[in-house]
């Protein structure tokens, strides 16, 4: 299911998103959902670098994976 959003983007970036989809015959909502789809990869990644960091700094503590199991009540 899918959900209206509201967004707003500077002209000149809503110019390009209107041409790539006049070019592709796709909507404007087709491509924004890929953008957003494969950028999540990126997001990912810069998680993983905060959380890394956050380790090596001493602000967090990793859990082992046998821990994480033991908490859950679960055999490794």
């Amino acid at each position: 299911m899918k959900k209206a959003i509201n967004i707003r983007l500077d002209e000149s970036l809503l110019g390009d998103l209107d041409n790539y989809a006049k070019e592709l015959d796709r909507t404007r909502t087709y491509i924004i959902e890929k953008a957003v789809t494969a950028y999540f990869d990126t997001l990912d990644e810069m998680i993983a670098d905060q959380r890394i960091d956050e380790i090596k700094n001493g602000n967090s503590t990793p859990v082992s994976l046998e821990e994480v199991f033991q908490k859950a009540g679960l055999s490794v």
